[in-house]
């Protein structure tokens, strides 16, 4: 399989031209206003990992006072508030964002453009997950976080049984974060269907591309949902509404009913950009392309699809009507099918390959072996009988980290260590990243698998302390262990990635004869990433000796796009061109978009009404200055085909 060295396909002139027009001058200016894909997709994967950290300890913190009956590590309102932020943290400020990291970074390089198709928007997201982050995490040291559950059930999130600002903080903070998700839904789906290079027609997208924009469709749809909720929730608390208040003609189900029209979907929202991770790094370390492609595309289309349709799963217990549980237990079953067909595929591709066992494929492969374990036990839960009597046991949690952790967490290591060399321009330590890998997949099985037991043995979720009677304590001191294990595997992560960053060897353009576009340019790339947009010709571009040449040193400078800070735009089915387009420059307006609007949450949640007023005056200045046209438009310059 040919692979390219990337050299320069156009004069000095060209790179110095493409150089001054996408290059940020190093200037603390430009590091608040960057719009670049690669820098912003870099900060979500930093700031995400942040989140991940306080969210560890958070768990660490609530593993020492489960490891032995009765002890007195932190008191019970100490303990809902660090359960409810683990929760909260990981599904919405880790999982997803980490994730839209790497899309930032990687979609663009993947589809042979230049930039996301909203530059100043993609920023913006950014901004807005910083802030909605810091809003919810700094409530904790005031002893005001969120302390119901990451589920916030009514109605014991209600005025009356939460007083305090503890679910204003959760309700806002999640409306303030919605904002950003949305946006970066919007932008992936754009980048995706309108800036492919010449020739990627939909038959030859990435999985990964694949997974991203099923990811983003499912977010503009389930979003809603939660957003709704929330708003209601604050209503109910801070203005007197009775959404949830049977006594007042409210509903109580109303709040799990929308809740998880959102919460089942987002399980996949998590979940599919890592099997996307999975479908990118096989090929690499089998040495082919995985088995398949458009049985797996069908997969990822038919999971975001029927995800909507398994929502009630998780209201076994409601008491809802026996016959409509019939049908959402099918839909539980039938989405297994999907995810199934995707684990043969890349048993199959791993069977057929010649296999090059770097760091990178070990996650793989412990995340197919957690995954699977995770699968069988959802299924379990398929069956109302069963799912009825081990609700709210720990049994539902080992499930639920078996599959967030083995379906999420194990792909997102395999991502890191796969692209690290891309992103940073740096090799990593491969004995270190065995240790690590080795550590957090016993850690994470000692954690998690003894949970299973001690749920059907009848410990109740969401409990700070136990009696040693039931014999639950020997087993929670075994996960306690277990917990501290992973912990050191993901600290020896962290290490590896800094020594890499200080220390590591300078890393090739190609170090894994990698199949996508991303690995014909340089490692890091070069702000306008591709010199030449690649031309397409096949599922495996830089495999393939055609589109090698499009990118080589015989390609010839295409002078529209060369002129200025621009990218091509291509048609949504076959990838023909149309147009070259300008991509905006910098700006601060992102910033202060995003500043407003933390102003206005924070406001709201500290019922400074005036100051929120203010906020929204902001707010709505700092859009039509942002949408305003300037007084001489770019002209959109007519491409030939």
């Amino acid at each position: 399989m040919p692979t390219t060295t990337p050299s320069p396909a156009v004069s000095p002139a060209d790179l110095a031209r493409l150089t001054e027009h996408w290059a940020e001058p190093p200037s603390l200016r430009a590091w608040f206003s960057t719009v670049d894909h690669k820098r912003i997709g870099r900060r979500y994967l930093v700031t995400a990992g942040f989140f991940f950290a306080l969210a560890g300890l958070s768990a660490l913190a609530m593993r020492t006072q489960l490891a032995r009956p009765e002890a007195g590590v932190v008191s019970p309102q100490e303990y809902n508030q660090l359960f409810t932020m683990h929760g909260t943290a990981m599904i919405f400020l880790f999982a997803t964002p980490m994730l839209f990291g790497f899309g930032n970074f990687l979609v663009p390089l993947m589809i042979g453009s230049r930039d996301m198709a909203f530059p100043r928007l993609n920023a913006f997201g950014y901004w807005v997950f910083l802030f909605a982050g810091l809003f919810m995490w700094s409530s904790l040291p005031f002893g005001a976080a969120p302390n119901n559950g990451w589920f916030a059930y009514a109605p014991l999130t209600g005025e009356q049984n939460t007083p305090g600002l503890h679910m204003d903080v959760y309700a806002l903070g999640l409306l303030f974060l919605g904002i950003s998700t949305t946006a970066g839904a919007i932008n992936f789906i754009v980048t995706a269907l309108k800036l492919r290079a010449p020739g990627m027609s939909l038959n030859r997208v990435p999985l990964f591309v694949w997974a991203i924009v099923a990811t983003a469709f499912m977010v503009i749809f389930a979003l809603p949902a939660l957003n709704l909720d929330n708003a209601m929730l604050f209503l109910d608390r801070r203005f007197d509404t009775h959404f949830f208040d049977p006594s007042a003609g409210g509903n109580v189900l109303l709040w799990q009913h929308l809740f998880w029209i959102f919460g089942h979907p987002d399980v996949y929202i998590i979940v599919m950009p890592a099997l996307g991770i999975v479908s990118a790094v096989l090929p690499a370390f089998t040495r082919r392309g995985v088995v398949g492609y458009p049985l797996v595309v069908l997969a990822i289309v038919a999971i975001a699809i029927i995800s909507f349709g398994v929502w009630v799963h998780h209201m076994f217990a409601t008491g809802l009507p026996q016959l409509s549980y019939s049908f959402f237990s099918a839909a539980s079953t039938i989405i297994t099918i999907p995810s199934g067909l995707q684990i043969f595929a890349w048993l199959a591709t791993m069977l057929l390959g010649r296999l090059v066992l770097k760091v990178p494929l070990l996650f793989v492969i412990g995340f197919i072996v957690t995954f699977v374990l995770g699968g069988f036990t959802g299924t379990m839960f398929a069956l109302t009988a069963f799912d009825q009597q081990v609700t709210d046991s720990y049994f539902v949690v080992a499930h639920f980290h078996y599959v967030l952790i083995g379906g999420a967490v194990f792909p997102m290591l395999a991502g890191i260590y796969y692209w690290l060399p891309k992103i940073t321009g740096r090799m990593y330590g491969e004995r270190l990243g065995r240790w690590a890998f080795w550590l957090i997949f016993t850690g994470m099985h000692v954690t998690f698998f003894p949970m299973h037991l001690y749920g059907l043995f009848g410990m109740p979720r969401r409990v700070y302390t136990y009696r040693s009677e039931p014999g639950w304590d020997g087993w929670n001191l075994v996960s306690t262990v277990g917990s501290y294990l992973l912990a050191v595997g993901l600290l020896l992560v962290l290490v590896g990635v800094v020594h890499a960053v200080r220390r590591g060897k300078p890393a090739p353009p190609d170090p894994w004869s990698g199949d996508s576009l991303e690995w014909s340019t340089q490692s890091p790339p070069e702000p306008y990433n591709f010199p030449v947009l690649p031309r397409v010709h096949s599922l495996h571009p830089t495999w393939d000796e055609r589109t090698a040449e499009s990118t080589g040193p015989g390609a010839s400078a295409d002078r529209v796009l060369s002129e200025g800070r621009r990218t091509l735009l291509t048609s949504e089915l076959d990838a023909h061109r149309e147009r070259a387009v300008e991509m905006p420059e910098s700006s601060l307006q992102p910033l202060l978009l995003a500043g407003a609007l933390l102003l206005f949450f924070t406001s709201m949640l500290l019922a400074w009404y005036p100051v929120a007023a203010v906020a929204v005056l902001v707010v709505v200045v700092t859009i039509a200055v942002w949408l305003w046209p300037p007084r001489r438009p770019d002209q959109e310059l007519g491409v030939t085909a």
